[in-house]
């Protein structure tokens, strides 16, 4: 294990202290050793010279190309842009984190290369792209059976149990949502997208930072001394009620509020995917009831009057199994809970996944960014197993299943086929 730590070490070495003609000489000399250097003019041949046909996408990072290698391999290249400096920093983030992450669950980092000003980072290829582009089309989400989908919620909690636990450091993606989940020709889900994400310190439960990748929109003009204070202050955000950012459907409110980050943010995000892909409907753009400003308040709702079934996409019908689409209800609410210290940890998501629906704690209401959780009281009797906030150490608290608590069955209606609500339920989509 410690040619991985020396490799990481060297790789950050040049970037850090040498000038920009030895960064890329030590950089080329400490890949050939690795043996994952790719010749710029291999990943040229590759993508047709990064033809626009053989574009898949673009991020904060650069563009990403689809290329074919001439040993049959086919491969996902991100080439950093030149005029992103967020991009410089993501692309020696996800470097150096990736080249020692190897877990089914998370993309493969096979190289990188280093030509002059170009930088490039090369994935293997996941054939079906991302999940946001299959769930959110109503032509396509029908290749999501409940199976399918059942089987991408527990392979995302397992990748996402390995990153906090299981992996050399404990490591905090920051960016969990749909479009960062990229599906194998076998449909198995694959955290991608490590531009954002951060070590976390062993010997801590939670850390104070800025939150990674967003981008704030000011309604009224007089709060732009809120800007210029969140450059140093992340606690400002907790006065600022006008900001939107274009990943807050995803991101858990104590982060976005206070900038405070633990592995409970990724759960809270987590919990987001799973009722997203239980309903088909995006959080962040939710506009099917009236009553509810977004997907987990309406979902919440519906849970407490025994209705959580209703949220169902209906194209689900003929394959869901009931059980267990309300246990994942239940668990996505459960994730998403406002106080952070409620929400399980990513051992004990594993673990009610790999059992038969059965009983489960009462979650909370949802937590909604700008407003202020309060540590809730549960009622006697009922002993919550989701854990300290961002405990590194779960297997205790994860070792005793919680018997006194009402069933997720329960909570749901007996029939998986949703129907028609005259006063605010979602009409069948096609």
């Amino acid at each position: 294990m410690a040619k991985p730590k020396s490799f990481l070490q060297n790789l950050m070495k040049p970037f850090k202290f040498s000038s920009k003609g030895q960064n890329e000489e030590e950089l080329e000399k400490i890949a050939q050793q690795e043996q994952k250097l790719f010749p710029f003019e291999t990943l040229a041949a590759a993508t047709k010279d990064f033809h626009l046909t053989h574009k898949l996408g673009e991020g904060g990072f650069g563009p990403v190309y689809k290329g074919k290698l001439n040993d049959g391999r086919e491969i996902a290249v991100k080439k950093l842009s030149h005029s992103s400096n967020q991009g410089a920093r993501e692309f020696m983030n996800e470097a150096k984190l990736l080249a020692r992450v190897q877990h089914r669950n998370v993309v493969n980092l096979l190289g990188y290369c280093v030509h002059g000003v170009e930088k490039l980072l090369v994935y293997e290829y996941v054939y079906h792209e991302s999940l946001d582009k299959l769930l959110f089309k109503s032509n396509r989400r029908e290749e999501l059976d409940w199976k399918r989908r059942y089987d991408i919620i527990a392979g995302i909690a397992r990748g996402l149990l390995y990153l906090h636990e299981d992996s050399h450091n404990c490591i905090i993606h920051r960016d969990i949502k749909a479009s960062n989940i990229l599906l194998d020709d076998k449909w198995v889900p694959k955290i991608a997208d490590f531009g954002m994400a951060r070590l976390f310190p062993e010997d801590q439960t939670h850390v104070n930072t800025r939150v990674a990748g967003t981008k704030y929109v000011v309604k009224n003009p007089g709060d732009i001394c809120f800007l210029i204070r969140a450059a140093f202050d992340p606690n400002c955000f907790s006065n600022f009620s006008v900001l939107e950012s274009k990943n807050s459907g995803y991101m858990a409110p104590e982060y976005v509020m206070h900038g405070h980050l633990s592995v409970k943010a990724d759960v809270f995000s987590f919990g987001v995917l799973v009722l997203e892909l239980v309903s088909s409907q995006r959080n962040s753009s939710f506009n099917l009831h009236v009553e509810a400003q977004n997907l987990l308040d309406w979902t919440y709702k519906l849970y407490k009057k025994g209705r959580s079934l209703e949220i169902m996409d209906p194209t689900l019908a003929s394959s869901a199994v009931a059980d267990q689409v309300a246990m994942c209800i239940q668990i996505g609410l459960l994730c998403t809970q406002g106080d952070p210290t409620l929400r399980p940890n990513m051992r004990r998501v594993v673990v009610m996944l790999s059992k038969k629906p059965g009983n489960l704690e009462e979650p909370t209401r949802p937590g909604v960014p700008g407003s202020r959780y309060r540590r809730s009281r549960r009622p006697p009797g009922l002993t919550s197993t989701a854990g300290t906030s961002g405990s590194l150490d779960s297997h205790s608290s994860d070792s005793t299943s919680n018997t006194n608590t009402a069933s997720a069955s329960a909570s749901a209606s007996t029939s998986v086929t949703p129907g028609l609500d005259p006063r605010g339920k979602r009409p069948v989509q096609g």
